[in-house]
């Protein structure tokens, strides 16, 4: 089963994003936006198994987002985003 890595847990309804997968928090509250090697450490761990079809919902800082999808595509050269779209997710892949 596909993985849908959320950048951030928050009060948003994710559950439309459950269609495509079981979904992974990788954050929890508040994260200082300038610990970014921080990030990178969280979200490198919270993503050893990923596969290559999973997917990222972009949420929460632009920072911890940019570090998300940066560590996913070092790891599978590529990056599937899940984008919030009139109340439900809509699916973009592409390949780096």
């Amino acid at each position: 089963m596909r993985k849908v890595y959320i950048v951030n847990r928050s009060p948003h309804d994710f559950s439309d994003a459950e269609r495509f997968g079981e979904t992974v928090f990788l954050t929890e509250g508040s994260l200082n936006r300038y610990a970014t090697n921080n990030m990178v450490r969280l979200f490198t761990e919270a993503m050893t198994n990923s596969k290559a079809d999973d997917l990222i919902v972009l949420c929460s800082l632009n920072v911890m987002n940019a570090v998300a999808c940066a560590v996913f595509a070092s790891k599978h050269k590529c990056i599937n985003l899940l984008l919030y779209k009139d109340g439900r997710y809509i699916e973009r892949n592409h390949v780096l």
